[in-house]
């Protein structure tokens, strides 16, 4: 099309046949340029919502054709937005010169035209591939993979190199040169460039270990008491980690510091089906005797303890038998204890749960004493490591083992109250 004629005709239609486009005046071609640029714009706006229209209408029909997951996500994006605005920028880009540079007069507002043109592009093209890689993260978040091997790391540095190359493109075109020019340069900036992306490369390099390793992933329970984290790990990113606490606060940690400082991981709780219990009872050591004869009855009425007492009871009589050792003599003889068999009890009862795992350690045992009292240590591990249900199967177990100590006589240790120290100085009056 001869863009030159249109400037005539309409030279012709404001100033009479006998005048031309290269007769005008500067502010007159300015004039006439302006129409055009006027008529250019309205046009430019029409194709956008036009091409908008037809693209998104194509792609919607086929978008209810297939059942897939991906092209909702593309769909819901603006890709499509961004791409419709990329065809007027280009008829801006490629028709401005026509319009403003016919004459030497108004070439400069033709290059102006030209230059926001092509940053325009440039920029629409940078949010274009944005979006893009969004719509990409988005899909990959919904397989399970994602968890073990986030990549958001990874997109956010391409979006970053994208970013500088865009950068560089748009000041080539503002001051008119070659972006190979400013490229050449790039090697004098490397060590600012390393000063200013210092967190980013750091983040990059820390997120390739933590990917590689899967030290980290989406989902996961993590604590650094360092940073104030416990909770749920919510995103991996470039420079930071995103953890959900368990007060719902959440608590941003450098990418770096995971590899840097130490930090404790519950995945392995988590997918084992499993969770410990390692929880004591103090023990008040003054309530720690041999058993008598009545005790030994009552206890011999305890179904869990029915294998346990027959058992030891032989291993016992057997000893002292083969020591001539009267049971009286409580110094020389063996005999049972209340701790013993309430410590064999505690094992039973823990061993005929079927909410503890059976594949897994059952221990109970006494620790070092303190001046808290003899220590019971229950380690176990529950067959169900909901958080809730976790709770609440700890809590049953040692109800149960409170209100059974005072059959075995053994009472738990506990700072005295006021009225223990008024009992304890009646009886010493």
């Amino acid at each position: 099309m001869n863009y030159k004629s249109w400037h005539d005709r309409l030279t012709h239609v404001l100033h009479g046949k006998s005048a031309t486009y290269d007769s005008l005046g500067m502010w007159e071609q300015l004039f006439v340029s302006g129409i055009l640029f006027l008529c250019l714009v309205v046009v430019a706006v029409a194709v956008y919502y036009l091409f908008r229209r037809i693209l998104l209408g194509i792609f919607t029909k086929l978008v209810k054709l297939t059942k897939n997951r991906w092209d909702d996500a593309l769909l819901s994006s603006r890709v499509f937005k961004w791409v419709a605005m990329l065809v007027p920028a280009a008829m801006f880009w490629h028709l401005s010169p026509e319009i403003f540079e016919q004459t030497s007069k108004v070439s400069a507002v033709g290059t102006v035209v030209r230059v926001v043109s092509e940053v325009v592009m440039v920029l629409l093209g940078l949010f274009t591939v944005n979006s893009i890689l969004n719509v990409i993260e988005r899909i990959y978040q919904n397989y399970e993979v994602s968890r073990e091997l986030p990549i958001k790391s990874f997109f956010q540095v391409i979006k970053i190199v994208l970013t500088m190359m865009g950068v560089i493109f748009i000041i080539a075109t503002i001051i008119g040169k070659s972006p190979l020019l400013l490229f050449s340069g790039l090697g004098a900036m490397t060590a600012i460039m390393m000063l200013v992306f210092k967190d980013s490369i750091l983040g990059f390099v820390a997120g390739i270990q933590l990917s590689a390793n899967r030290l980290v992933a989406r989902g996961d329970w993590i604590e650094m008491p360092k940073f104030g984290a416990d909770g749920e790990v919510l995103e991996v990113a470039l420079t930071t980690v995103k953890v959900r606490n368990w007060d719902k606060t959440i608590t941003t940690i450098p990418t770096y510091s995971l590899i840097a400082d130490s930090f404790k991981n519950w995945r392995g709780m988590s997918q084992s089906g499993v969770r410990r219990i390692k929880r004591s009872l103090f023990l008040d050591m003054g309530t720690v005797k041999f058993l008598d004869e009545g005790m030994l009855e009552k206890m011999r009425r305890v179904s869990l303890l029915e294998d346990y007492l027959k058992q030891k009871e032989v291993d016992v009589e057997k000893w002292n038998a083969e020591r001539k050792v009267s049971k009286d003599d409580l110094i020389n003889a063996r005999a049972l204890t209340n701790i013993g068999t309430f410590r064999a009890y505690v094992n039973e009862y823990l061993k005929s749960n079927p909410k503890i795992s059976k594949a897994d350690t059952v221990l109970v045992r006494l620790l070092q004493p303190s001046e808290y009292g003899l220590p019971l240590e229950v380690y176990v591990f529950t067959n169900n490591n909901n958080w809730i249900e976790y709770e609440s199967i700890q809590s049953d177990i040692f109800d149960h083992l409170l209100a059974v100590l005072d059959e075995f006589g053994l009472r738990v240790f506990q700072s005295p109250s006021g009225a223990d120290v008024v009992k304890l100085k009646g009886s010493i009056e």
